[in-house]
């Protein structure tokens, strides 16, 4: 690369980069190096021209892994950028911008090979390649064994540790972006690995001291949301918002272990990537994701889900257990705005999920929030636009709703919450209508589009159960949510009526036919009568529970009567039936007696 400028196409030529993967042993200390890393790199901005960086240098890549059992000059490059970290926190008190501009390229350099040597090898020889020295081939002495652990070790003060500042801002990024590339060996096996580099690494060692510093300092990068400096803030030039072409690399490999780590994936709709206005936070983001979901060791859990599981507010001033590792404090309010603010992003809403189905502490707090609007409704909107969003971001979604609705404290405030002008519901005008009616209407469209769509029975039983925790405590539903409720048990109807046509007229085919397959009516009837009843005890739950605070639901049974008639003699259904006659039976009765009628 060098002093000037590279282009991609220049790359497969470049006399820098050829003496780095050819057959010549480079001693660290040689001033090549100032002169390799002296170089201004202009960031691929598409996925093709990340494409076209990876052929480009896919023959320097072939050079290195054929020379380097030889050469050692990987182990080299990487002496070098160890040795420069060494100096990195006083360059950046001093504004040394020429030493961390080349600290920077040399952790670029290191990343970009790292994820080729990851993708094309095993862990077995990837290591080797971190081992060899320069004296002869195959040889290397104990204090090049754990050149990867230091490496590593390094990569994790650099993020703790160097203060963020505008000419630090990118090689923060990079070497979090490294991280996530050495993490992503995962990617290339079919099995969970539970005995791979990364447990051997950052689940003991030197590495492990730093599990709480690290995931506090991923998580107030998340939460602080730091732009990146703008141009002329650093010595290299900075070509977009995207955080420099090793954040490209780092987060077509995060991409891929976020399909690994959430539910559905296969055939998923890709979502589009909304343009970052922090490349920090997110790289930090998708980090602390990764590690969070890394599986225990066979001997060991895995310490960065326990820091994750066990950190608390930094307003709680009662002591850790000493059986609880790895735990720190860190400021709730802060982390609860920022996770209000970013659910527009499926990594958001995995990390909203996480804390509050593994971190008490953290689901404690959101739960006595009383503006819980701020979280629910980014929520809401991820479920209202099913269409345009992948499966997985939809069920985390839906999962932090079950998860939230499981506290009776919480279905009975959302009924207090009173909204205006909810803009993005675009079936009719809601001038005004509670928190707790329009989760209502978002999981009943929810169900509908999933009875016409994708038919997945796993998001319709997760519906239904989220209306099943909140159905003894609905308060003063609207009155289109009521009239939702019902719309919904009448198109259920329908659908058991076809069924069970289509099933009746299968069964007359077949005595005249023995030979053609019949289809399975009988389950998907099972399936239909299975959601029915759900939907009758949601409703029998309401009644039972809070009949008098429910007048526009109780009206709009009245109303709809005739629709339950085909239900009070089935046999599936009858003593539910029985108990909501008697309940709407009830509630007339009362009613004329209020009126003088009786």
């Amino acid at each position: 690369m060098g002093s000037n400028s590279s282009r991609i196409g220049d790359l497969p030529k470049n006399q820098y980069l050829k003496k780095l993967s050819g057959t010549e042993s480079i001693s660290e200390n040689d001033p090549f190096w100032n002169q390799l890393l002296s170089f201004s790199f202009p960031a691929p901005t598409s996925s093709t021209e990340l494409k076209l960086l990876e052929e480009a240098t896919i023959s320097v890549c072939r050079s290195l892994v054929e020379n380097n059992p030889r050469t050692g000059n990987l182990g080299a490059l990487i002496k070098v950028f160890l040795s420069r970290t060494k100096e990195l926190k006083l360059s950046a008190e001093c504004q040394n911008h020429i030493f961390i501009w080349q600290t920077h390229n040399a952790l670029f350099i290191i990343c970009c090979l790292l994820k080729v040597f990851i993708c094309q090898m095993s862990e077995e020889e990837l290591q080797l390649h971190f081992t060899y020295e320069e004296k002869s081939p195959g040889n290397y002495s104990s204090d090049s064994e754990d050149l990867l652990e230091e490496l590593l070790c390094c990569l994790m003060q650099l993020i703790t540790d160097i203060p963020l500042l505008d000419i630090t801002y990118e090689i923060s990024v990079e070497a979090i972006s490294t991280m996530v590339v050495f993490l992503s060996c995962q990617l290339f096996h079919k099995e969970v690995l539970r005995q791979s580099i990364s447990h051997k690494y950052l689940m003991r060692g030197p590495c492990l001291p730093y599990t709480s510093k690290l995931v506090k300092t991923l998580l107030y990068n998340f939460i602080r949301q730091e732009k990146p400096p703008p141009p002329g803030a650093h010595v290299f030039p900075q070509q977009s918002d995207g955080g420099g072409l090793l954040y490209g690399l780092a987060s077509g490999v995060a991409t891929g272990l976020w399909t690994v780590f959430t539910l559905g994936g296969v055939g998923s709709k890709v979502a589009a990537s909304p343009e970052l206005s922090s490349p920090l936070a997110n790289q930090s983001l998708l980090l602390l994701l990764v590690l969070a979901n890394l599986t225990d060791a066979s001997d060991a859990p895995n310490p960065y889900r326990q820091a994750i599981m066990s950190f608390k507010n930094t307003q709680d001033s009662s002591p850790f257990p000493p059986s609880i590792p790895h735990a720190f404090q860190i400021n709730f309010n802060s982390l609860y705005t920022a996770l209000c603010e970013q659910q527009t992003s499926d990594q958001a809403t995995l990390l909203l999920y996480t804390l509050l189905h593994q971190n008490s502490n953290i689901r404690t707090y959101m739960l006595a929030r009383t503006d819980m609007e701020n979280l629910v409704l980014p929520i809401l909107e991820i479920l209202y636009h099913v269409e345009e969003r992948n499966s997985h971001h939809v069920y985390m979604a839906l999962i932090i709703l079950l998860i939230l609705t499981e506290d009776d404290g919480f279905n009975r405030s959302i009924h207090e919450v009173i909204l205006k002008n909810i803009t993005w519901y675009s079936e009719r005008v809601l001038t005004e209508i509670s928190l707790g009616s329009l989760l209502i209407l978002v999981v009943i469209r929810t169900i509908q589009y999933n009875m016409t769509r994708t038919r997945d029975k796993y998001l319709h039983t997760n519906c239904l159960a989220a209306l099943a925790n909140m159905s003894a405590q609905f308060r003063s539903l609207h009155q289109y949510a009521a009239q939702r409720i019902i719309s919904l048990f009448s198109l259920l109807s329908k659908k058991h009526n076809k069924v069970l046509e289509q099933a009746t007229q299968s069964l007359r085919g077949s005595l005249s036919s023995n030979d053609v397959p019949l289809p399975d009516y009988a389950q998907d009837l099972n399936v239909i009568e299975e959601v029915i009843r759900m939907m009758l005890e949601i409703i029998n739950s309401c009644l039972t529970n809070s009949l008098h605070h429910n007048p526009n639901l109780v009206y709009a049974l009245l109303y709809k009567r005739d629709l339950f008639e085909q239900f009070r003699t089935h046999p599936s259904f009858q003593d539910i039936m029985q108990n909501i006659d008697l309940m709407l039976l009830l509630c007339h009765f009362e009613d004329d007696i209020r009126r003088g009628g009786i």
